[in-house]
């Protein structure tokens, strides 16, 4: 029987009170903390947060955070959605999370990616024009630093290590890792390569669109003489008690949120049609937990995937809706979706 894996994505959006008032960065990093206890509570198997550099998110250190889950959870597996790898030096993530590792007995993990947003490179100091190589290159390190033997690593984005130890050690030796691939045939071949599991990151369209990339990854595996990895699914969405009531409570969220960065990029307006679009026939998973879970075991069977990690946090929703979305999908949607992909 196939192990189907949940868990839960965010970025840490800036959200709004019940009553429709700003709420200060601080508070949304508690709320995530508490979301997090909550998701750790009922079950699920993950949860992850991503990293922003800009005013709509509060998290910009995403393992800083996790260490402080780490402290009051037991169960859950805590990672990145994503590190954005390029604009990160290898080494300190693997030391971060290696101490996330020690703070959680054994819990953490990584997804690494190339991220969807460019503030990080200026900010760390990085050129766009390598955004390439320093992918490529930082990713193929931290799979070295992973192995948690002596490195020695060379390339052009940072001083070379010549049997260099980094600590601190696992206790059980490893850390999870996958990559986060967005659509790019490159960057499939390439996690095959380098045998790390794939986390697609689908935002849109029906997923089964996602098919051929992996068939494309399971044949490249075999090409590279690599053992089979398990494929995840990373898309956006919000349980509620009705489909109408869920639609509603996310659509001005969703408006917010992906018109800013549409107009940022020079997108067109996103529209309420649109938005109904992607969650009638999409990759947006909104609704009661019935409707959510026909939707993910849909997906889960159409891009051959074995994990299901919701992005439950889009634009400025208040943290109590949050929290009853987390509670529907851990102890509704999750049991649905595994009873539906038995039979």
């Amino acid at each position: 029987m196939t192990d189907y894996k949940f868990g839960l994505d965010t970025f840490g959006d800036m959200t709004l009170d019940d009553q429709g008032n700003p709420v200060s960065a601080g508070q949304v990093l508690r709320d995530v903390v508490a979301q997090a206890v909550l998701a750790d509570e009922l079950g699920l198997d993950a949860f992850n947060i991503g990293e922003h550099h800009r005013d709509d998110f509060a998290v910009t250190s995403p393992d800083t955070v996790l260490a402080g889950i780490a402290t009051v959870t037991k169960n859950i597996q805590l990672g990145t959605g994503v590190t954005v790898l390029s604009s990160e030096d290898p080494v300190r993530v693997y030391q971060a999370f290696a101490t996330i590792d020690a703070l959680s007995n054994g819990r953490a993990a990584i997804t690494a990616g190339r991220g969807s947003f460019i503030e990080s490179f200026p900010l760390f100091g990085y050129e766009l024009s390598d955004y390439a190589a320093l992918f490529e290159e930082k990713l193929e390190l931290l799979v070295e630093l992973l192995k948690e033997k002596p490195v020695t690593w060379s390339g052009t984005v940072r001083a070379p290590l010549t049997n260099q130890e980094v600590y601190p050690k696992t206790e059980r030796g490893a850390i999870p890792l996958r990559v986060g691939v967005g659509g790019s045939p490159e960057s499939v071949v390439r996690a095959a390569r380098l045998g790390i599991p794939m986390a697609l990151a689908i935002i849109g369209g029906d997923p089964a669109r996602f098919a051929p990339f992996t068939n494309l990854y399971r044949e490249s595996l075999t090409k590279f003489g690599k053992e089979q990895l398990p494929v995840s699914i990373h898309s956006p969405g919000h349980v509620a008690d009705s489909d109408e009531q869920a639609i509603e409570e996310l659509w001005p969220n969703y408006e917010a949120s992906f018109g800013r960065i549409g107009r940022e990029r020079g997108w067109g307006p996103t529209t309420k049609s649109h938005f109904l679009d992607e969650v009638h026939g999409g990759s947006l998973y909104v609704g009661t937990p019935e409707t959510v879970a026909t939707k993910i075991a849909y997906a889960l069977k159409s891009v051959g995937a074995t994990r299901f990690d919701l992005k439950y946090a889009t634009g400025p929703m208040p943290h109590s809706k949050l929290m009853h979305s987390i509670e529907l999908y851990a102890t509704k949607v999750v049991p649905m979706v595994r009873e539906m992909l038995q039979n």
